[in-house]
């Protein structure tokens, strides 16, 4: 029974990991110098996994040298998914953004050969410190997952980013070294995580390193190589047609929301690692592994077989490389089992595949269906080779639904169309980590096949039951959605399963300055046809709305109808959750739908529960016209207007002086002097607005890349100084400054409630014209008084602030509210 559970478990993983080619996207269609690649690849038995704490953490260069000129199996961990950063590309934040980063990673290793794994490691966002990672982390989950990874891996080597020495670096950083090296341990230790040996067996890897670089010493000067092992990885691939350089730019290029386009590096690139644990060299990363079929039993076979098959090779005709390919599968097949067999067998599987030309693809006429619904399905297949190939039948394992076909592909197209009908209890297609509410630092998943993959498995699969020269297959494909556009072309996306209805709500926060009630905009959206109900809202005590509830009737899939609620507030300041629910044909839901469409990624589509967070807030303003310049993800502005100022976009067309003179304030954005080249021309202006009476409040922008050197009307030097807990004290430096007194009294219960971080960037050198207002600092730290400077300016005032207005604006934060309003309204007393 228990290789029975080891054997389906492999099959889960095999099908998910080995899978060619993503779900939402095209597939892949090898060409001969892939496959030439990949029978190389074929003979090469071993692996390395690369740690980290993050997407884009990982060495791309390094990844694509051990994917390919190696030619081992390399993985990439990640134990978070990126959702505590930000997004150069969007608006997107939190697990949004951690679904983008997570496919972001999954393009950067369809570029550099890798294969990409997680933990359920939640990035809550910046930590100074891996002991205050670990009080947030559950740290005997993270390590369980690792170990999870390590045991379905298999490596022969691990590699960190970072080293588990303390200090320097993020706390994420430091953890993911200090947790790899005790998983390297644990997973040897089959009293460690019993749990997961009903699926895995224990495994030791033969060593852990730390990839270091001059980075980590101060710059080349301070980095000294003597007794490290040097890689030199700037080699040329001819098969590839580039060297791993030059694939780690196109690779690295991929981490876009975080804005790492990466230029190609020509010259001689050599990478360093620092011994950490178990066997120890310093002239052979792999020294002492055998990464050849000589290595399991009656390996030496199929080694024989597959330099034959490479030495034979024709790119002109790669199905003649499939009658040996065929005995290699035959070999395999009977060796005595090892831990390479599966792996191997998939591997060899998609080879011939691939040299037989033959193409499966089962598309939906649909981009989504709800459980209990029908789904028209076209299956294709084609052979492009001599090579007798036997269609014998299509089955639809999630309905047990077979074509039954017998048909020669022999150089033969076959086209059937099936409508499978979804079971009442498919479950929809919300990312499998974010199906049950977590915490601040863990990802809920109770499924143990689940943990570690990317992505869903694929919500619909078509079988293809093949037979080559007489011998079975069996080819696993997704079902996707295909159209043809007029410009583009074909163009992919994933057959989802969604609710049968949808409500969305225009705002995430509604914010009330004073007792008036807002208007709130519903959207009952139809997930299939003929859906009819009700939808009402559900709001805290004290709290009321109306109407109480609207009627809806929705025929057709996809239509929508909005309906205005009015949202009353309480008389005093309190805050709460607003909740939109949907009564239809006897059942009750409660999900939004969020779609999230860029070029360099798949389509994706999430189902968060639709709710609001409702803020009453105690609040007085001056001045109501507020000029604002964008920053990269920007908020501000909506919850600016959530408070009744009037927000005018600004654009380098109308950055005069004269322009902005009908402004009571000019807000810049976060990260707007990182990404806006034309603010370098145009700060002259915004600092001539300021000395005519206006005031200029600039957000954090990052310390390197400013497109200016004068930020500010005075010296003013930006530096990497934070404060990353957000319950961090913060001191009143100069209590009786406008800025704490009008038109809102600040008090220390204004930074009550803040969430990810008090701020980042504060300025640490300043001209003595500026005024610290604030101070604040992490545990074991120095007071940080930059982050909020205040400096008159001819007739207007001058203010720069690193704390973290992007994100307490949109979250709702009261205190965040009546400070921020604060800045905008100096000087109009």
């Amino acid at each position: 029974m228990r290789k029975l559970f080891h054997f389906c478990g492999l099959i889960t993983l095999l099908l998910f990991i080995y899978l060619p080619g993503l779900k939402a996207q095209a597939p892949v269609k090898p060409d001969a110098a892939d496959i030439l690649l990949g029978l190389k690849k074929l003979n090469v038995v071993g692996s390395a996994l690369y740690v980290a704490a993050h997407p884009d953490d990982e060495n791309t260069a390094l990844i694509a040298w051990l994917a390919n000129e190696k030619m081992v199996k390399t993985g990439y961990l990640s134990l978070t998914r990126g959702d505590g950063g930000q997004n150069l590309i969007g608006s997107e934040i939190r697990e949004r953004l951690g679904l983008i980063r997570t496919h972001e990673l999954l393009q950067a290793r369809r570029v550099d050969g890798g294969q990409q794994f997680f933990t359920r490691a939640n990035d809550f966002g910046f930590s100074k410190d891996y002991q205050e990672t670990l009080k947030i982390w559950d740290k005997e989950k993270v390590l369980a997952d690792m170990v999870w990874t390590i045991r379905k891996f298999k490596p022969d080597v691990m590699i960190t980013r970072f080293t588990p020495e303390p200090g320097g670096t993020h706390g994420h950083h430091t953890t993911s070294a200090i947790l790899a090296s005790e998983a390297f341990e644990a997973a040897a230790d089959p009293k460690r995580y019993p749990e997961q040996l009903k699926y895995v067996s224990v495994w030791q890897p033969k060593r852990i390193l730390w990839n270091t670089s001059s980075f980590f010493y101060g710059g080349e000067n301070q980095f000294d190589p003597t007794g490290k092992l040097a890689i030199e990885i700037s080699t040329f691939n001819p098969i590839l047609g580039k060297s791993y350089p030059e694939i780690a730019a196109t690779s690295r290029s991929m981490h876009k929301s975080q804005g790492f386009g990466s230029g190609s590096n020509y010259g001689k690139v050599t990478e360093y690692l620092v011994h950490t644990k178990g066997d120890e060299s310093k002239t052979d990363l792999f020294a002492g592994i055998n990464l050849t079929w000589n290595r399991v039993k009656g390996g030496e076979k199929i080694a024989k077989l597959l330099q034959q098959a490479i030495a034979h090779y024709n790119p002109a005709n790669p199905a003649a490389s499939v009658p040996v390919l065929l005995q290699v599968k035959a070999a395999l097949e009977t060796m005595p089992d090892n831990p390479y067999q599966a792996q191997k067998g998939a591997d060899l599987q998609e080879l011939i595949k691939a040299c037989l030309g033959l193409f499966l693809e089962a598309t939906a006429a649909q981009t989504s269906a709800t459980p209990g619904e029908p789904v028209n399905v076209t299956a294709i297949a084609v052979s492009r080779s001599p090579v007798p190939v036997e269609l014998q039948k299509i089955t639809f394992p999630l309905t047990s639904q077979v074509i039954n076909q017998n048909k020669s592909l022999q150089q033969a197209f076959v086209s059937s169309k099936i409508t499978v009908n979804l079971p009442a209890q498919t479950p929809t297609s919300q990312p499998y980590w974010l199906k049950q509410e977590g915490t601040v630092g863990m990802f809920a998943v109770n499924d143990q096949h689940l943990i570690g993959l990317p992505e869903n498995p694929p919500a619909l699969t078509a079988e293809y039951t093949v037979r080559v020269n007489q011998v079975p297959f069996t080819f696993t494909v997704p079902v996707v959605y295909k159209r043809v556009d007029p410009v583009e072309g074909e163009i992919y996306k994933p057959f989802t399963v969604t609710p049968p209805v949808f409500v969305n709500l225009t705002d995430k926060v509604l914010v009330f300055a004073d007792d008036k009630p807002k208007q709130l905009s519903v959207t009952v959206k139809a997930g299939k046809e003929n859906m009819s109900g009700r939808v009402a809202l559900e709001v805290p005590q004290g709290w009321r709305v109306e109407p109480a509830a609207a009627e809806f009737t929705l025929p057709v899939k996809e239509e929508e109808k909005a309906f205005v609620f009015q949202v009353y507030p309480t008389n005093t300041q309190s805050e709460g959750t607003l909740r939109a629910v949907v009564q239809a044909n006897g059942q009750t839901y409660n999900q939004s739908l969020v779609s999230i469409d860029y070029r360099h990624i798949p389509a994706l589509q999430l189902f968060p529960e639709a709710t609001a967070k409702v803020t009453r807030l105690d609040l007085k303003k001056s001045g109501s016209q507020i000029g604002y310049l964008m920053g990269p993800g920007d908020e501000v502005p909506a919850s600016l207007n959530q408070i009744g100022y009037q927000v005018t976009l600004l654009s380098e067309h109308n950055l005069t002086a004269a322009a902005l003179k009908r402004f009571d304030a000019v807000v810049v954005g976060v990260r707007a002097y990182n990404t806006n080249n034309y603010l370098k021309f145009a700060q002259a202006d915004l600092l001539d607005y300021v000395a005519q009476g206006g005031t200029l409040v600039v957000q954090y922008n990052v310390s390197s890349g400013l497109v200016t050197d004068k930020l500010g009307p005075y010296p003013l030097q930006l530096s990497r100084d934070r404060v990353a807990v957000e319950e961090a004290p913060v001191r009143l430096l100069k209590p009786n400054h406008p800025v704490l007194n009008f038109p809102n009294k600040i008090t220390a219960a204004d930074f009550n409630g803040w969430v990810q971080e008090r701020g980042l960037y504060f300025a640490n050198k300043w001209d003595n014209q500026y005024e610290a207002i604030l101070s604040s600092n992490d545990p074991g730290e120095p007071a940080r008084e930059g982050g909020l400077l205040v400096a008159k300016h001819g007739k207007g005032y001058y203010i720069y602030t690193g704390y973290a207005f992007f994100r307490q604006l949109p979250s709702g934060v009261p205190g965040a509210y009546r400070l921020f309003t604060n800045l905008i309204s100096i000087g109009k007393k």
